[in-house]
């Protein structure tokens, strides 16, 4: 299957949005190092017979008239002379470059990209390097399939936007394109909203899981190559894990407790990390209404802390699977407003030394709830939502949980996960996968 790129256009917002150029600085959120990366993913939409429109045209037109509103996605991303941190420079007749596609199959015969060959996918989303994604943060690309149905592809600088923030640019397009108004006002005042203190102190201990190296590069790898691989999770099989955690600790775990434990000391066993070496389990919280005061609803920056839990690898392999879920658990509480501010101001004191989490991060993300599937042009809502990006929380072996394909014949019960191991651990990684779904959970 070819895809074939016909055009490419920039778009402009319909009316000049402002007529002096300047500068704009981000939060220190948005400026973590380990966000100095490029967000790729898609969203599916079928053919509706109703709609006769080109989702190329609907695309181009209502992303023009939301740009009028939040202009700074068409702006460029530059380094400052005397820190080194990236800030947005607007300037006028600045756009967003869109590419218009094609392919000549149906989207049911690759299951409506439900489990995709990788390197199909990849020709769906625009791959900007990290340089081009500086000049141009926010990029597009429209594939029409034969069938009428259709996928958006976006590459986004994370120094730009979360998920979330994303999702409600979106959605704005979306309401333009449904002939609605918009309903969300965006709220741009980053360095003020998520700006270090003066003086800045770090009162939570961030440094417990945070190092200082100047020669770290961000997303280190052995440069052994890795593979994914998609893994079904039926109801049945992740009630009776957490059954079993609940019987062993007392204590009942949600399923991305319970599964990430499970998850991430399979792939640490089967990549047979020296057992003294710190590993290290990050996702990301989001603190929009943790702090102090909560975040303006219209906020659209980085509104994420990320969060970690490490051990030693012989521990997390050793201890019980219970206390690992807990652990987890646990570090939930400390989204706090002071966490938060503890971390901004740590980036804020070091981010000339180099901060890193370290070479061992596996980092877990939950696509079933972000919101993803509200992004309706008017075709209906996406029927499937597929990440690219392998960086993520500083780690390149990353979990995502994500929702069944909603069209076609795809599996209702559960949801899946994909998952990036060392190509080399992952038979022994589907091995302890099989786990999961045996006649009896063994958890040894």
């Amino acid at each position: 299957m070819e895809v074939h790129i016909q055009e490419t256009v920039t778009v402009h917002p319909a009316t000049p949005p402002f007529s002096d150029d300047h500068v704009l600085p981000l939060s220190h959120l948005d400026t973590d190092r380990n966000l100095n990366v490029i967000f790729r993913y898609l969203r599916v939409y079928v053919n509706n017979e109703s709609k006769d429109a080109d989702p190329f045209d609907v695309v181009v037109s209502s992303l023009s008239a939301a740009l009028v509103r939040w202009y700074q996605f068409a702006g460029t991303l530059r380094r400052r002379a005397h820190d080194n941190r990236l800030e947005l420079h607007c300037l006028a007749g600045g756009g967003v470059r869109v590419a218009r596609a094609k392919v000549d199959c149906a989207l049911s015969a690759v299951n409506y990209l439900d489990d995709p060959d990788e390197k199909f996918v990849e020709k769906l989303v625009p791959g900007p390097t990290i340089d081009e994604a500086l000049t141009h943060p926010f990029t597009l690309q429209i594939t029409r399939f034969a069938c009428g149905g259709w996928v958006m592809g976006t590459a986004v600088h994370h120094a730009m936007c979360d998920g979330m923030g994303a999702t409600l640019f979106f959605n704005a397009m979306a309401e333009v394109a449904r002939g609605e108004e918009f309903t969300v006002e965006p709220a741009w005042n980053r360095a003020a909203l998520l700006g270090p203190r003066n003086p800045p102190r770090v009162d939570f201990p961030v440094d417990q899981f945070l190092s200082l190296d100047k020669d770290s590069v961000p997303y280190a790898h052995s440069g052994k190559p890795a593979a994914q691989e998609f893994f079904e999770m039926k109801d049945e099989w992740l009630d009776r894990l957490k059954a079993a955690l609940h019987e062993q600790s007392g204590s009942k775990y949600t399923t991305f407790e319970a599964l990430g434990a499970f998850i991430w000391r399979a792939s640490v066993k089967a990549s047979k990390i020296p057992e003294d070496e710190t590993v290290k389990f990050a996702y990301q919280t989001n603190i929009r209404r943790k702090v102090k005061p909560a975040l303006p609803f219209g906020y659209w920056g980085n509104g994420c802390v990320p969060m970690y839990v490490q051990l030693a690898a012989k521990d997390l392999i050793g201890q019980p699977l219970w206390k690992t879920a807990e652990l987890i658990n646990k570090s939930k509480f400390n989204t706090t407003d002071d966490y938060v501010r503890s971390f901004i101001d740590f980036q804020e004191l070091h981010f000339q030394d180099g901060i890193t989490p370290g070479n061992r991060v596996s980092g877990f993300t939950d696509w079933r709830h972000i919101g993803h599937a509200t992004v309706d042009f008017g075709w209906g809502g996406p029927v499937t939502v597929f990440p690219l990006t392998r960086h993520l929380l500083g780690g390149v072996a990353p979990c995502y949980f994500l929702p069944y394909s909603a069209a076609g014949e795809g599996k209702k019960d559960g949801f899946k996960v994909l998952v990036y191991v060392q190509e080399e651990a992952m038979p022994a990684f589907k091995e302890e996968m099989e786990k999961l779904s045996g006649n009896e959970l063994i958890l040894s």
